[in-house]
């Protein structure tokens, strides 16, 4: 059933969704024109035919900008958010090119306040829409309608992983029909080996498969793939190195040659890796400028409460895996300077002083200076000492990952509570996973969360550094 009606669906999906921006075009004018402008326009009079036409051109615009981005095409496992995001994409771009040729070649005048109102309205109908939409599927799906029918080829870690992953979201509407491949205990309901395959695949039960075979049962793809097209069903594929594949790998051709690049890094775009630099320079060099009487207060505050410099300078490993001189203000007695950048349980070396600049991050500061330099970024993975860098590289699963953009002041991790003497393994994994979806937006989230907590400095000061190295390997 939902194979023959699926493309219905999605055609009037799409009419569903036209109607929607030609009303919100509609409303727009009548409250900015015959509302709030007082009888500007009346819209009772339709003789002219301006307003409807203009709406139509502009759901039209939209209506591509969706389809060109993959919008309506059919799949269930498009998150919520990737709809609004898409939605909020579609109809400001499909705005500014209507416009734009409604003004070049002066077809039609027309007011900014209704274009406000418009795309305020076609925003909110859509993405209610699709809110509305979502909400009722969920209700469908546990009453058992609108279901996909899902065979599993195989019966190893990785389709066991990907049932309970499904089974973990029941929303999406799939229900495994059961697993083929090498009988298992525990494997329910098991249908047979993969020599009955072609049978299964025959039936009108199956809506689609999942191949999910193990490295030692590898040389069987093609053949799995071939039953799946020779049957027209549609399939997806769990690739045997799923578990240290990202999210979003990226494929290059070269001949007959498919290269599948296992981690994608948005910011080796030279635009955007140029966008986030010139932020960089502006925002510290803006910082050093505005905050400059704070420096000067903390620098003395330094030099009255103990003996020694000012500054304290500490080698880090940074972008590309070059070392740089990272420079803070010092919060420790000279005499009992930290050597491992780490807190120890034995005896508290900080000054007074510094005690409270590291409490609320005032010691940071100086790492302005590293920003305008280019060691680091206001926002990456925070740099680590060489030696915990060549210790974590050989226990740490893709540590050296991080060194793949600019180290920074702050970052994902760090706003999300793992800093100081917090788990490793857990700091790297948020640093990768802001690696690989980094936007300008996700940067001014992470500031905005640093000026609004995270500046105060609530890690664990005196843990010890042996303890949390114990618990890490274990």
């Amino acid at each position: 059933m939902i194979k023959k009606n699926q493309r219905l669906l999605n055609q009037l999906n799409m009419v569903v969704d036209g109607i929607l921006v030609v009303l919100s075009y509609i409303l727009g004018c009548y409250l900015w024109l015959d509302v709030l402008r007082k009888g500007v326009i009346n819209m009772a009079d339709w003789s002219n035919g301006h307003v409807l036409l203009l709406a139509c051109l502009y759901a039209g615009f939209v209506l591509i900008v969706l389809m060109l981005f993959g919008f309506y095409n059919t799949t269930r496992r498009r998150k919520l958010k990737w709809k609004v995001k898409t939605i909020l994409f579609g109809i400001t771009l499909s705005l500014l090119i209507g416009t734009t040729i409604l003004f070049l070649f002066e077809l039609q005048e027309f007011s900014r306040g209704v274009l406000f109102l418009f795309y305020v309205f076609s925003l909110l109908f859509l993405i209610g829409k699709y809110w509305v939409m979502r909400h009722f599927l969920r209700y469908l799906r546990k009453k058992g309608y609108n279901i996909k029918h899902v065979l599993v080829i195989g019966t190893g870690h990785l389709a066991q992983q990907y049932v309970e992953d499904i089974r973990k979201e029941k929303s999406l509407g799939f229900r495994v029909k059961g697993f083929v491949g090498k009988e298992q205990e525990g494997i329910e309901p098991y249908l047979g080996d993969f020599d009955q395959l072609d049978a299964l695949l025959a039936g009108s039960e199956i809506d689609e498969a999942v191949i999910a075979i193990e490295p030692e049962e590898s040389k069987k793809t093609v053949q799995l793939m071939h039953a799946c097209e020779k049957n027209g069903t549609p399939f997806y594929v769990v690739p045997f190195y799923n578990d240290v594949m990202p999210a979003r790998p990226e494929v290059e051709v070269i001949g007959r040659t498919n290269l599948i690049r296992m981690r994608s890094i948005p910011l080796e775009n030279y635009g955007l890796a140029a966008l986030k630099r010139l932020v960089d320079i502006f925002a510290s060099g803006a910082g050093m400028l505005v905050l400059s009487p704070v420096l000067l207060l903390v620098a003395l505050g330094v030099k009255l409460s103990s003996p020694g410099p000012v500054f304290f300078k500490q080698e880090r490993v940074g972008y590309h895996k070059k070392p740089f001189m990272m420079y803070k203000f010092r919060s420790l007695r000279v005499e009992e300077e930290q050597k491992d950048g780490w807190s120890n349980i034995d005896q508290d070396r900080r000054t007074p002083f510094g005690n409270f600049i590291r409490k609320f991050s005032l010691d940071e500061f100086p790492q302005l200076f590293n920003v305008f330099k280019g060691d680091m970024s206001l926002v990456g993975p925070r740099p680590e000492l060489p030696k915990f860098v060549e210790e974590f590289k050989e226990t740490v699963p893709l540590y050296m990952v991080k060194h793949q953009v600019r180290p920074g002041m702050t970052g994902w991790a760090q706003v999300n509570g793992y800093r100081g003497d917090t788990s490793i393994t857990k700091r790297v994994e948020m640093d990768i996973w802001y690696i690989e979806n980094w936007t300008p937006v996700l940067d001014l989230k992470i500031l905005v969360k640093t000026f609004l907590g995270g500046i105060v400095n609530r890690e664990k000061l005196y843990v010890k550094r042996e303890q949390q190295d114990k618990n890490q390997a274990v």
